[in-house]
């Protein structure tokens, strides 16, 4: 599908601490590199600038979720995540994301996809980057979702509803080398997936102390080159082969909480340092610090008999309930996690994006400027399925308020 002079609906939508484009599977086009040049377009990528498009000029806020009704039995939608690179022409389904997971449920309501309750809607996702599933539960006061509310999270101002998220016990390992810590470089680590693929490394073996800002961070380039050593050693012993053009696995360095929190973390995603923590590698995070052995596991401070993990990051808090019991041949597993965050609709309409046949023209040598031609044709095609490519302080409603 070309889009036509009538454009393609979007959702402009904050989840979380991260802001992308919600679209409907059907709205996209079905083949995935037509998508893929599509959504670049309308992100306004490869620019550092994204000025020519809806992204934000930095990954966060360069998001798109595509969402469908999904066959699963366990699932209402399917969530397809798809990561739109800033400054190149790269689309990345290698990885889910847990804070705009926060607007799949007020979307599909939005849509249509899903009923909405008389006070509030359950929405069970499968999200199809991982086929992992989640629930999320939201007010919608007389069948229509509301977004308005007094939770606060860690890097968002203002207030809003609580989106409950909670995440069932997984299948896949927890610890996907099989070991609550490995030697990567010289340096101690622990490979730990629960949603988010994530390797956790104690700031001071890095020479840092993980109280940093991001920028400083950053700018180190001594740091960056063992960071990326460690990534792509990583990437291949939790079995996800070469990660050198992936944004997984995620690497987050800890340190002792400052500021009655469990746990300080700096994040990389994968080369900029994340100003807060994402949803589902903090899910890693909070389950890594409860295996005996692993990294991080000594400077956690963790309060006896509770569930409740709080992380702190750049920006604040992120507070989670994160329980872990065992396989029947005694290996660590998580049982359930649930985390609150909350979603903002800024814009429901329609985008334009120039197709490729009317990208900007150079000016021609001998003066004037054509004007690109919009194509007044909009070919159709099958209706696609979501489906991947094949070629803060703390919130102040606890996790647990509505389980």
């Amino acid at each position: 599908m070309t889009p036509g002079p009538e454009g393609i609906r979007c959702l402009l939508m904050r989840g979380g601490t991260s802001k992308g484009a919600y679209f409907l599977a059907g709205d996209l086009p079905a083949d995935p590199a037509a998508r893929d040049a599509l959504l670049l377009r309308v992100m306004g990528s490869p620019d550092a600038r994204q000025i020519d498009g809806l992204g934000g000029a930095h990954p966060l806020t360069s998001k798109v979720a595509v969402v469908s009704a999904s066959a699963d039995p366990d699932a209402d939608v399917d969530y397809l995540f798809l990561q739109v690179a800033v400054d190149k022409a790269e689309v990345s389904d290698r990885q889910n994301c847990g804070n705009i997971l926060a607007g799949i449920g007020p979307f599909a309501v939005e849509r249509g996809l899903v009923p909405a309750g008389e006070e509030r809607t359950s929405v069970r996702i499968r999200m199809v980057n991982s086929g992992d599933h989640a629930t999320a539960v939201f007010p919608t006061p007389g069948g229509r979702v509301d977004y308005t509310g007094d939770t606060v999270i860690s890097g968002v101002p203002g207030t809003a509803a609580p989106v409950l998220i909670e995440f069932p016990a997984s299948a896949k390992p927890l610890l996907p080398t099989g070991n609550a810590r490995d030697e990567i470089d010289g340096i101690p680590v622990t490979c730990v997936d629960n949603g988010m693929p994530t390797v956790l490394i104690e700031a001071t073996s890095l020479q840092v102390t993980g109280y940093e800002a991001p920028a400083e961070l950053e700018a180190d380039t001594e740091l960056a080159d063992r960071l990326r050593t460690i990534r792509l050693t990583a990437g291949r012993l939790m079995g996800l082969g070469d990660v050198s053009d992936a944004t997984v696995p995620k690497l987050t360095l800890l340190a002792p909480p400052r500021d009655g929190g469990t746990v300080t973390t700096r994040t990389f995603i994968p080369v900029r340092c994340h100003t807060s923590i994402g949803v589902l590698g903090a899910a890693s995070v909070a389950a890594g610090l409860r295996i005996d052995g692993a990294v991080g596991a000594d400077l956690a401070v963790l309060t006896p008999g509770s569930d409740r993990v709080r992380i702190e990051h750049p920006t604040g808090f992120l507070d989670l309930d994160s329980s872990l019991g065992t396989t029947p041949d005694g290996r660590p597993a998580a049982r359930r996690t649930a985390v609150v965050r909350t979603a903002r609709k800024i814009f429901d309409g329609t985008v334009f994006p120039r197709s490729a046949e009317t990208a900007p023209i150079p000016a021609r040598p001998l003066g004037g400027h054509r004007w690109p031609r919009r194509s007044a044709t909009s070919p159709t095609s099958a209706t696609p399925s979501c489906s991947p490519r094949t070629s803060t302080p703390a919130s102040r409603s606890s996790p647990t308020s509505w389980a």
